[in-house]
């Protein structure tokens, strides 16, 4: 009998490591059940304050777990400074996505309950994904992040541009989904194994991918999968569409969370499993890095829409943080990771803005609502103002130090011309931000009604939607104190980080030393 227990025992479970993922987990259990109430304080202030607080605990518990090294669930897992920050950085961004959704059209249209416990479980699988380091553990991860995704662009119900940008995101990402499942499939197929250590410890005599068709394919097929979940062109077609058509606050977390997981499963992946064979990967990715920089800026510069232009815009820093990936040193990992964060606060700052405007005016996500907003709305304006300079790499802000840190470690390791690259990009991208940034201060405001676009068609049913890009929830009062404080406070953070980057550098380099990249 005790013969077939042990035969029978599951993997030691290390709940400490875990706990992270278990307060989410558990967070998104009890907000569902919650939002079930009928009392409408329960489901309008308990739920998203509940949401908070189970992302606060997170936060709390990696803090904890912080310096320990080690594999969880029979190595399925990898509890290590890297999934410690982007777990932190996955929280941070669902606090603020609570923040700006507290009092938006979206949860209520989709029930509180649900709206934030998909967002809580897409945030679990953002974790597993970045933790993961077994093939199978990857794609559990990536459908769990995509899943509730889909479901949350569309949460605009009466809005019909939210149902399509459901709608896209679903398809194009089951597409994705695919090609990384068969990409996955076929690298298990060279190498014999799904687990990262013995996939690098298989490559460790291959002398030349391209002798083996089998493991070429499915190195290009993973990079292809994933690539569409970071928006790496070509594969970013979706994004514009997707981001313009979802809520601005699932837009918001779309364009930092989503795509710190995709860079944070490409780190592990790239740096772990297959940096052996780094030399026949990193030269393909190094032109898609170039080609996303400059298809990204290109893409924003002919934008009026505030949500398309950051969605090109996002594809910039996918290739500006790609090129980090590209390097496959430690230096370019602790670039990379440190950039992830940075576009956290840059992003978030940006997206506040907009929703605020989008409350306020009937304009939706149109350049036009910042118009003059720098003499009647400084709150929002400084906020707005910093966050295009940082993007665009302005010195004394916290884009300048990321970008000159990605340059650097191209740099060092012979990718000059992607570096090159990097500064072009950062010029292009000065045409489209100091537009917004002329549109806050140097253009006059206008009469909201006056130069509000025409509406589309209606719904069927009757109802109007609202305006392309914008939000059905528009107004006219001043927008929220929540709203204002994330803008404000990632505002000042952009500033903080420029200036005084020593802490976050320190963290990073935690990150790298748990690599052991030279």
């Amino acid at each position: 009998m005790i013969a077939v227990a042990e035969k029978v025992a599951g993997p030691h479970i290390d709940w400490a490591g875990l706990s992270p993922l278990i307060a989410v987990f558990g967070g998104a259990l009890i907000v569902l059940l919650l939002g079930l109430s009928r009392s409408r304080a329960a489901r309008e202030t308990a739920v998203p304050a509940l949401s908070i607080l189970a992302l606060a605990i997170a936060i709390a518990l990696s803090v904890g777990q912080w310096g320990e090294r080690e594999d969880l669930i029979a190595g399925a897992l990898r509890l290590d400074e890297l999934t410690l920050v982007l777990t932190i950085i996955f929280c941070v961004a669902g606090i603020a996505t609570v923040l700006l959704s507290w009092r938006h059209v979206a949860p209520r249209e989709a029930a509180h309950g649900e709206y934030y416990a998909l967002l809580l479980t897409s945030i679990a699988g953002m974790i597993v994904l970045v933790a993961a380091q077994n093939l199978v553990s990857v794609f559990l991860g990536f459908e769990l992040l995509s899943i509730p995704l889909y479901v949350l662009c569309a949460t605009e119900m009466r809005r019909a541009s939210s149902l399509e940008s459901g709608l896209k995101y679903l398809v194009i990402g089951s597409v994705g989904s695919a090609t990384l499942l068969y990409g996955l499939a076929f690298l298990y197929g060279a190498t014999g194994s799904t687990d990262f250590g013995a996939i690098a410890e298989a490559l460790g005599g291959v002398s030349e991918i391209i002798d083996d068709p089998l493991l070429l394919t499915g190195i290009a097929l993973t990079i292809v999968g994933l690539a569409f979940k970071a928006s790496v062109a070509p594969f970013h077609q979706w994004t514009p569409d997707v981001y313009e058509g979802a809520p601005t606050p699932v837009t918001a977390f779309m364009a930092v969370a989503t795509k710190a997981a995709a860079f944070g499963v490409m780190l592990r992946l790239f740096d772990v499993a297959l940096v052996d064979v780094a030399i026949d990967w990193a030269p393909p990715l190094a032109v898609l890095a170039a080609l996303t920089i400059i298809v990204g800026n290109v893409g924003a510069l002919g934008q009026t829409s505030l949500k398309r232009l950051l969605a090109y815009s996002s594809v910039a820093q996918a290739g500006y943080m790609l090129a980090g990936v590209v390097v496959a040193t430690n230096l370019g990992l602790q670039a990379t990771v440190f950039y992830i964060a940075v576009n956290l606060v840059l992003n978030r700052a940006a997206c506040a803005v907009i929703v605020a405007r989008e409350r306020e005016t009937p304009l939706g996500d149109d350049i036009a609502s910042l118009n003059g907003i720098g003499a009647t709305r400084p709150l929002l304006a400084w906020p707005m103002t910093i966050a295009m300079l940082a993007l665009a790499g302005f010195p004394a802000t916290a884009g300048f130090i990321g970008k000159f840190y990605l340059i650097e470690a191209a740099v060092d390791d012979g990718y000059t011309w992607l570096a090159v690259f990097i500064v072009v990009g950062s010029m292009i991208s000065l045409a489209y931000y100091l537009k917004v940034i002329a549109a806050i201060w140097m253009t006059p405001s206008t009469a909201d009604a006056a130069t509000a676009p025409a509406p589309a068609a209606p719904l069927a049913g009757g109802d109007q939607p609202a305006l392309a890009g914008g939000s059905d929830e528009a107004t006219g009062l001043r927008a929220s104190g929540e709203v204002v404080f994330v803008g404000v406070l990632f505002g000042v953070l952009t500033v903080v980080l420029g200036i005084f980057p020593s802490p976050l550098f320190d963290v990073v380099r935690d990150v790298g030393s748990a690599f052991g990249l030279s």
